[in-house]
Order: structure tokens, then C-alpha cells, then sequence
């Protein structure tokens, strides 16, 4: 039986009466959490995180306790900077009755951190279709449908998508929500361009080398100018935001 985030067990279905439908969720969820979005919560429902019930029509009706287990998930991840899988294991370890330690309340990343560096996150698929890009990135149809009218992701001859589309939608997701639209990113994506075309101009003479040991270091100069280009990107704009705001 699932557990009450206070950690005493569930006291069964709630009644019609009070379960709640993922509009009402949204907003009592805003007073604490004013950045959640109706595809966060369908994500975290995806990732396996809340188990609403679903009337005969498909809607999404939640309990007092789904409301709570969502208040706890996105604490953990706004306080302790966890990520979804050692979320998801404290959930469980609270449903077999045991106590977990919560991990000490983490930093805000840098700007730096991490770029081109996935740590312990799961490798992404080769390819996934258009559902799966939709579910990884807890996105909706309509942005996906946007954002590929502007060029920003684009899917592969066979129609699937490759193994960054779910990284950069879920980016894109991110940005919209401070107001910025997919026209905005049109320079971004231009600028990515740019510097990959500078990557391919230094490695390109490699690849064409009858050397397979060539041919092989071409590859690894690519993944070193890529992060490289990276960091000097984010280290500019983190410089240009900090003369700007002091």
C-alpha cells in the first residue's frame, strides 16, 4: 500500500468526492511550486512517479495522497537537486515502511556544469518515435508540432527522432516557461550551426584520410572542439549576464 509522504499508510481509495481533477492539481500545487505545468505533472505520472486513476473517458481524477506524493517530488528535486530515479527510491523505500536519509540539500549548478558531461543519467536511445520523444520530454504535440516548424528539432528520413531530440525538447519545454517562444530560438539554433560548422571544418580533412587511426582521431577532435565550444559558450554568456547585472 502506498504511504502518505507524513509516512503513515494510505487509508484506501478516496472517495469521488474528493478526488481532484489535474487542472484543481495545478493549482494548488502553483502556491508552493509556481513553475508547474500540466506536462510536468503528465511527465512525472509517465515516469511512473504518480499513479492517478483514470475515469471511463481517460481523464485524470487525483487523490489527496497523489497531491502530497507530487508536493514530495517536487521538493526533493527544487531543494536536494535529485534526480528522478533516487526520487523514485525514497518513494519506494517509504512504501516498504522504511525511513530513508534524504541526501543534504544540494548547489544550484553553474552554468558550466555538466555541459556535454551526463554523469549517472541513463544513456539516451539511438532513435524513438514521436510518442516516445512526447512522453521522454513531457511535452505536448503542439509545441513538438512548433518548434518543428521553426527548424529547432527535426526529425530523421524515417520519420523517428534521434538521441538528443528528447534532451532538446525537454530544454525547449524549460525556456518556454519564462516566456520566451520558439521565434526567439531561431538564434540559438543559427549559432549551433555555425559552430558545428567550425567543428566540421577542422575535422573534415581527418575523416577523408585513408589512416583508420585518422579517421579515429577525427571523431575524438570532434566530441574535444564540441565541448570546447560548449564551454566557451556558456562561459561568454555567463560573463555577458554577470557585467549586465552588476
Amino acid at each position: 500500500m502506498r504511504q502518505t509522504p507524513s509516512g503513515g499508510a494510505g487509508s484506501g481509495a478516496a472517495p469521488d468526492s474528493r478526488l481532484l481533477s489535474i487542472g484543481r492539481v495545478l493549482g494548488l500545487l502553483r502556491d508552493e511550486f509556481p513553475e508547474i505545468t500540466i506536462s510536468k505533472i503528465r511527465f512525472l505520472e509517465a515516469e511512473g512517479l504518480v499513479e492517478p486513476r483514470r475515469t471511463p473517458s481517460g481523464y485524470r481524477k487525483f487523490s489527496p495522497d497523489d497531491v502530497e506524493r507530487l508536493a514530495r517530488v517536487l521538493r526533493m528535486q527544487r531543494d536536494h537537486y535529485l534526480p528522478l530515479k533516487v526520487i523514485r527510491e525514497q518513494l519506494d523505500a517509504l512504501e516498504r515502511g522504511e525511513r530513508p536519509d534524504v541526501p543534504a540539500p544540494g548547489r544550484a549548478r553553474d552554468l558550466l556544469d555538466g555541459v556535454l558531461d551526463p554523469g549517472d543519467a541513463d544513456p539516451a536511445p539511438a532513435r524513438t518515435d514521436r510518442a516516445g520523444l512526447l512522453a521522454g520530454a513531457g511535452v505536448e504535440e503542439r509545441d513538438l508540432a512548433e518548434w518543428e516548424s521553426y527548424g529547432l528539432i527535426s526529425p530523421l528520413e524515417d520519420g523517428s527522432y534521434g538521441p538528443d531530440a528528447v534532451t532538446i525538447a525537454g530544454i525547449l519545454g524549460e525556456i518556454g516557461r519564462f516566456g520566451l517562444e520558439p521565434r526567439h530560438l531561431r538564434v540559438m539554433k543559427a549559432a549551433a550551426d555555425r559552430e558545428a560548422g567550425l567543428v566540421e571544418q577542422v575535422v573534415s580533412p581527418l575523416r577523408r584520410h585513408r589512416n583508420p587511426q585518422t579517421r579515429a582521431h577525427a571523431e575524438s577532435t570532434a566530441r574535444e572542439l564540441a565541448t570546447l565550444s560548449l564551454r566557451l559558450h556558456a562561459a561568454l554568456v555567463q560573463s555577458s549576464l554577470g557585467v549586465r547585472l552588476r
